[in-house]
């Protein structure tokens, strides 16, 4: 006998998703540590301008930014509110309100110390769990695994109040990951998308001597993170990007990274855009870069004091900036090539001096004297000439006032007393010097160790007169506040010339991005992700500002070789080209516009819907209408061409202004080969497998216990864990519907007979 099915009303109706509700986690949310605090920063406005009030932030609770970041407020939504008051009745300690950026969007922050008394217990239920092992002194993974876990505590209890619409909730990098698998497991009704920014492991291989690119599907990953201390992270970020709806990156290359190395292909890519403010006019910002430069021509005339015997407005100012990563940052590179570059000049007899800098933080004591002294006598110079200068104007005001008839003009010797050419004898007397401008403006604290200096010994640039090429390494972060280099990072880009990041390995690089958005030509290489994105999108990059070199293909050589010809190039172009070149430069920043970019993060949520409630996008329904207009807009593809000024001429554009169309984003493209990858046909073996197994072996103590995650803990969901009684009735009735089966198959064949 039929059982009676359970009435239509008992089902819970399906969520909504035309309007969806959406939670960003980060670590760096309202917590700057790096670039991913740039990355969530800037693009807020656009994802606040898509969802208004559905939208929220979480990340963890620091005392000691958060009162500068965040303006404290109630919830208006009354079942988050009264999740967090659940979550505080329990000891959890949370700041809601609103982050006080550009979009001022809602910000969750969680206090992961007020729940430390729990780490043993939620480390073993990951254990259990996902068979994800966690060292007891590991302070980053504790930190990242009492967050993960308060997040989908929180995500849990929020689903289980909220049953109408839809919520797609974003993590970004490992940190923030462990909410992942706890969400799939526990089987919370979010969708959930997962984005990379780089690899543990690639990163680490990176900065080792390794032939990273070119070796990628040989590497035997457990054993290269067990080796590096880091398989415990690595299980994380692995879990993660398995068990996430929706997996991406920032760029081709680190998809390409990723399948090797996480073993999934990425759904698409996400890259990092920028708030990119638009002048009125195209003279503004070049008469920014000049005011800057000006700034940086009063450092350079303290720094080479004694020494300073070369025309400024014939220097060419070039930098490197970012982490302290030797190799990976292409510093290596960078100063081999500047030897190189400092000999050509010398040999072709050339005019143009070229000042250097390497703007990366290290450790360090203090500034050095002969630093601190060149700013200061400078100064004295400077402040005496002022005073001298307004004294002279006196004297001559005063002789010209009481000129009557034909009164010659006044000698100099009248004008300069005895008292001015003593007091400016003493300033050019202090400028002298006997030793070389310094490389660095820092004591550092390891300086017989510091590859960079060790480096400059070696191919001997020493700052001498007969030297086209200085170098100025200053070792901590650029502020307006500094005695020496007294600018900030923006404004010191904007004085610059041309900015030189030959990468190794950056998963996008926002340093060449900030160039081109104000402005400054820069070179990268086609192992960054925002040199395959240029590459990928313009014809002929380099006329365009943005040279990229070829560490691809080629061996170390050659690509110091393309950087040394790319450097010396620009060094011979005449200030009108420079001009000319930064004028196209600053047209291509609609490019990295997060008004552009930011549509691929909606395509990535769009396409975490359609898997997660696939019904509400094919069945046609009261949502039928709607579900044609997101067709169109998947089939549309990238960013649309931008509109660039015909003066001079546009760059031209492959096809859409996306690398790869993130239109692509679709369940097929999981079937693609590597070599689908745009712009390379990487080497793939002939041993490559199609596909993977799961990351993790999921380590359980019994059958019941692998259904749900957190029997014991808060959050742990509503719903009922099966007991091994149930899973044994439910084997029993598959044996009678497979041996019903088997008999009915051999009576078909006996009849055949």
């Amino acid at each position: 006998m039929s059982s009676t099915p359970p009435p239509a009303d008992s089902a819970p109706p399906p969520r909504d998703v035309s309007r969806p509700l959406l939670f960003e986690c980060a670590w760096e949310v309202a917590n700057k540590v790096g670039g991913i605090y740039t990355v969530i920063k800037t693009k807020v406005p656009v994802t606040v301008s898509e969802f208004g009030d559905r939208y929220c932030l979480i990340g963890p609770l620091s005392y000691k930014t958060a009162p500068m970041e965040v303006e404290p407020a109630e919830p208006t939504d009354p079942h988050l509110a009264a999740t967090l008051q659940s979550m505080r009745s329990q000891g959890v300690k949370a700041l809601y309100g609103r982050w006080l950026i550009e979009g001022n969007p809602h910000v969750l922050l969680f206090d992961t110390a007020s729940q430390y008394s729990r780490l043993d217990e939620w480390k073993g239920d990951l254990w259990n769990l996902a068979g994800i092992p966690s060292p007891p002194n590991d302070h980053e993974t504790n930190e990242s695994i009492v967050f993960g876990y308060l997040v989908a505590w929180f995500l849990g209890d929020y689903v289980a109040r909220q049953l109408t619409t839809a919520v797609v909730a974003h993590f970004h990098e490992w940190q923030a990951g462990v909410a992942i698998p706890l969400c799939r497991k526990r089987h919370i009704d979010v969708t959930t998308v997962f984005t990379t920014h780089a690899t543990l492991l690639g990163r680490y291989l990176c900065a080792g001597s390794v032939d990273f690119y070119n070796n990628l599907q040989y590497f035997d990953v457990d054993h290269e993170a067990g080796k590096r201390g880091i398989y415990h992270r690595y299980c994380i970020e692995r879990s993660a990007t398995h068990c996430a709806d929706v997996f991406t990156t920032v760029s081709h290359i680190t998809a390409y990274e990723s399948e090797h190395l996480l073993k999934r292909k990425p759904d698409g890519i996400l890259p990092n855009g920028l708030n990119v403010v638009k002048f009125q006019a195209m003279h503004e910002f070049q008469n920014l870069h000049s005011k800057s430069k000006e700034k940086i021509n009063e450092f350079v005339r303290g720094h080479f004091y004694g020494h300073y015997d070369f025309d400024l407005d014939n220097t060419l100012y070039m930098f490197t900036a970012g982490r302290y990563e030797y190799r990976n940052k292409g510093v290596d590179m960078f100063i081999e090539s500047l030897a190189r570059l400092n000999h050509r000049l010398q040999k072709s007899g050339s005019t143009v001096t070229v000042v250097a800098f390497i703007i990366m933080p290290a450790a360090t004591h203090s500034y050095t004297i002969e630093a601190l002294k060149g700013q200061a006598v400078t100064k004295q110079l400077r402040d005496a000439i002022t005073e001298i200068q307004q004294r002279v104007g006196e004297r001559l005001f005063d002789h010209a006032a009481r000129v009557h008839g034909d009164t010659p003009t006044p000698l100099p010797e009248t004008l300069l007393s005895s008292e001015d050419l003593i007091l400016l004898k003493r300033r050019i007397f202090a400028l002298k010097r006997h030793s070389l401008p310094p490389v660095t403006t820092h004591n550092m604290a390891d300086d017989s160790t510091d590859p960079i200096l060790n480096q400059i010994r070696r191919v001997r640039l020493f700052n001498a007169a007969s030297d086209r090429v200085k170098i100025v390494f200053h070792p901590d972060f650029l502020n307006a506040n500094n005695p020496i280099l007294g600018l900030d990072y923006e404004e010191f880009v904007r004085g610059c010339h041309l900015g030189v990041f030959p990468s190794y390995y950056e998963p996008w690089g926002y340093t060449p991005a900030e160039c081109t958005v104000m402005g400054i030509p820069s070179i990268t290489t086609n192992l960054s992700g925002f040199g395959c994105f240029m590459q990928d999108l313009i014809e002929r990059p380099q006329d365009e500002g943005c040279y990229i070199v070829d560490r691809r293909s080629q061996s170390v050589e050659d690509s110091v070789t393309q950087l040394t010809s790319d450097m010396f190039g620009f060094c011979n172009k005449t200030r009108r080209q420079r001009i000319n070149q930064r004028n196209r430069v600053e047209r291509l920043s609609p490019l990295l516009d997060w008004k552009n970019l930011g549509v691929e993060y909606s395509k990535a949520r769009q396409l975490a819907l359609r898997r997660a409630y696939p019904d509400a996008f094919y069945h046609g329904g009261p949502d039928a209408e709607w579900d044609e207009a997101e067709e169109g807009f998947y089939a549309a593809g990238g960013v649309d061409r931008a509109s660039l000024g015909s003066m001079p001429p546009s760059p031209r554009l492959r096809g859409a202004a996306t690398p790869g169309d993130m239109g692509t984003l679709t369940e097929e493209m999981q079937g693609l080969k590597t070599s689908d990858y745009r712009g390379y046909q990487w080497p793939t073996g002939e041993d490559e497998e199609d596909s993977y197994p799961f990351p993790l072996v999921m380590k359980v103590r019994s059958r019941s216990g692998s259904v749900m995650s957190g029997a014991s803990t808060p959050g742990g969901g509503a719903f009922k864990s099966l007991s091994e009684r149930d899973l044994q009735r439910a084997d029993a009735a598959l044996n009678q519907v497979n041996e019903h089966e088997h008999g009915e198959k051999e009576k078909t064949t006996t009849a055949a007979a």
